[in-house]
């Protein structure tokens, strides 16, 4: 099994563990917030990728 696949696994493990402590308690657990962060980075980084690749796509254009 790679390494990358056993990281998703703790990770997905981990967040399911984190939403069935909280239904409990109510609250929200360190691990739901690092989750959120990543998530929010990622979403960051790819919407920034994408806009940088489009934007070069359009100025290579010659529309003469």
């Amino acid at each position: 099994m790679s390494t990358t696949k056993q990281l998703w696994q703790y990770y997905a493990t981990r967040l399911r563990a984190s939403f069935e402590r909280d239904n409990d308690r109510g609250e929200v657990s360190a691990t739901t917030v690092v989750m959120a962060a990543a998530l929010i980075a990622l979403a960051l980084f790819v919407g920034a990728t994408i806009t940088s690749r489009v934007r070069d796509k359009a100025n290579s254009l010659d529309l003469d």
